[in-house]
C-alpha cells in the first residue's frame, strides 16, 4: 500500500500501479502526475463518492478498483477513460449504473454487494465483455442485449431477486462459470437441500480443539482441529467456519447447502459433520484433513488473463497423468450433476494435486442447485459446465510433455476439447465425455 506522503513527494513517479487507502474523500490531484505510466489505480477502502471530471487524463489506465467506498452510482466519467478494461465497485451503496459509465473496452466488471435493481442495455454492447460479478444486488432481470455478449465466460448473479432466468443466458457461446444460487428462483430447492443436510452428523463446538489456520477465503476460515467425540478417539480434521457475510460468489449459506448435498466421491473434498454451538452462532463444516503435500494446481486468473487460470511455467506432465486428471475431474463433475449441483467455479485453482496422486476438487461458493428431474435445466447447466471442463482439458494439453506414440491419444483429446468448447447445442454429455476418455486411454496404451 502506498502513502499520500509518497505520492505528494514525487517518490512514486513512473509507477504503473498505485494502491491508495487513506480515508480519501476526493482523488488527490498528484495522481495525475502519473498519467504517462499509471495502468492500475486501486482506491479500495476509502470514503469516496465521486471521481473528478478529468479522470480520462489517466490515458493509460486499464484497471480501476473503487471497492469499499461510498458511491451511490458508478460515475459517468469512468466510461470516458480510453484504455479502461476492468472496473470494480464492489461493496458500495450503488443503486444506479448509468449507460455512460461503461467504458468502450470493458472486459471485467465487478459490482457485487450493492443495491442495483437494473442494468443499462449498454452493458450488452460491450463486445469485449468477458467477466461480470453481480452477486448480492437486487436484480430481477438482465438486459436482453447481453444475449450478444459472445465472449462472456464468467457471470455471478447469485444472491439477487431473480424469479426466473432468461433463456438466452444458457446459449451464450463462451459462458463457462455461472453462479445462480440465492435467488427466489431456487430458494425452495436450497431450503430442501438444507433440510437434507440435517442428516449430516452434528459436531459440538466443545468437542473440537482448534489449531493453526490452514487457509482463508472470502466465505470463511479453515482451521486444523482435533475432534474428540464423546467416548471416542481424537481425529484430526479441517474445520471451515463461515463468516456469514456476502462474498463475490453469493451467500455462505448457499455454499454450505451445496457442500452438504454434494455427497461423497473420491475426488471431492467431502463433509464429515456440521458444526453445532459456535460461540458466535456461526455455521461451520468439519471436513477431512487433506494431505499437506497436495497443492493447488494453478493460480487464479490474473488481471491479464481475466477468466483463465495462471499455471507455473515449469508445470508439466505426461500423457498418463493428463488422462488421469481429465478422467477424475470429469467423474467428480458428473457425480455433482447427478445430484443436482453445478459447481460453477471449476478451475485448476480449485483443484488440489501432486504428481502421482489423485485430484481433489473443493470450493462450492459458486455452486448452483437444480432439480435433476427438470431435464431441460439439468441439460442447460451441464452444457455450461462441460465448457469449463473443456477449458481445463485445454490447459492439460498445453502443459503436456508428449512422447513418441502419444499422437493418436492427443488427437482424440484435442477433438474432445473442441467438442466441449464448441457449439452449445453440440456439446457432449458427461457420459459421452467419460466414454471418449476411455477411448483415448486405449489409444495411449496402443501407442
Amino acid at each position: 500500500m502506498h502513502t499520500l506522503s509518497e505520492l505528494r513527494s514525487g517518490a512514486l513517479r513512473g509507477i504503473t500501479r498505485l494502491n491508495l487507502s487513506a480515508g480519501l474523500t476526493e482523488l488527490p490531484p498528484e495522481v495525475f502526475e502519473l498519467a504517462d505510466t499509471l495502468e492500475v489505480l486501486n482506491l479500495t477502502g476509502n470514503a469516496l463518492s465521486t471521481l473528478p471530471a478529468d479522470l480520462p487524463r489517466l490515458h493509460k489506465l486499464k484497471v480501476l478498483f473503487c471497492s469499499g467506498n461510498q458511491f451511490t452510482q458508478v460515475p459517468e466519467v469512468v466510461g470516458q477513460c480510453p484504455s479502461l478494461s476492468m472496473v470494480g465497485f464492489k461493496s458500495n451503496q450503488i443503486e444506479h449504473v448509468p449507460a455512460a459509465s461503461l467504458p468502450p473496452h470493458l472486459r471485467w466488471l465487478i459490482l457485487s454487494d450493492n443495491q442495483i435493481e437494473a442494468l443499462p442495455d449498454e452493458l450488452g454492447r460491450r463486445p469485449l465483455l468477458e467477466k461480470v460479478a453481480l452477486a448480492g444486488n437486487r436484480l430481477r432481470a438482465l438486459p436482453d442485449t447481453m444475449a450478444a455478449c459472445e465472449r462472456l465466460a464468467l457471470l455471478r448473479i447469485s444472491a439477487n431477486a431473480f424469479e426466473q432466468f432468461p433463456d438466452w443466458l444458457f446459449m451464450l457461446p463462451s459462458l463457462s462459470w455461472l453462479a445462480l444460487a440465492g435467488n427466489p428462483a431456487n430458494e425452495g430447492l436450497e431450503a430442501q437441500r438444507s433440510l437434507t443436510g440435517q442428516d449430516t452428523p452434528q459436531v459440538p463446538w466443545a468437542d473440537l480443539t482448534l489449531h493453526e489456520v490452514l487457509g482463508q477465503g472470502a466465505s470463511g476460515v479453515i482451521h486444523r482441529v482435533t475432534w474428540q467425540p464423546a467416548g471416542g478417539q481424537g481425529v484430526s480434521a479441517a474445520l471451515k467456519v463461515f463468516k456469514g457475510a456476502l462474498t463475490s460468489d453469493g451467500w455462505p449459506h448457499s455454499e454450505m447447502s451445496a457442500c452438504l448435498s454434494a455427497g461423497q466421491h473420491p475426488n471431492l473434498i467431502g463433509v464429515i459433520g456440521q458444526l453445532q454451538g459456535h460461540p458466535q452462532g456461526l455455521d461451520g463444516l468439519l471436513m477431512p484433513l487433506v494431505d499437506a503435500s497436495l497443492k493447488t494446481l494453478a493460480e487464479p486468473p490474473s488481471l491479464i488473463t481475466c477468466s483463465r487460470d495462471v499455471y507455473p511455467a515449469v508445470r508439466a506432465w505426461g500423457l498418463d497423468t493428463a488422462l488421469r486428471m481429465a478422467e477424475e475431474s470429469a467423474s467428480a463433475l458428473a457425480h455433482l450433476h447427478s445430484r443436482g449441483l453445478m459447481h460453477g467455479d471449476f478451475y485448476g485453482h480449485n483443484l488440489l494435486w501432486r504428481q502421482g496422486s489423485g485430484l481433489m476438487l473443493g470450493d462450492f461458493g459458486a455452486a448452483t442447485p437444480f432439480d435433476p428431474a427438470d431435464e431441460a435445466m439439468a441439460d442447460r447447466l451441464s452444457r455450461i459446465e462441460v465448457r469449463a471442463w473443456g477449458c481445463f482439458l485445454q490447459e492439460l494439453l498445453q502443459h503436456l510433455q508428449a512422447q513418441p506414440g502419444d499422437e493418436a491419444a492427443i488427437t482424440a483429446l484435442a477433438h474432445l476439447r473442441d467438442q466441449c468448447m464448441g457449439s452449445v447445442a453440440l456439446r457432449p454429455t458427461w457420459h459421452a465425455i467419460e466414454a471418449a476418455l476411455q477411448a483415448a486411454k486405449e489409444k495411449a496404451r496402443q501407442g
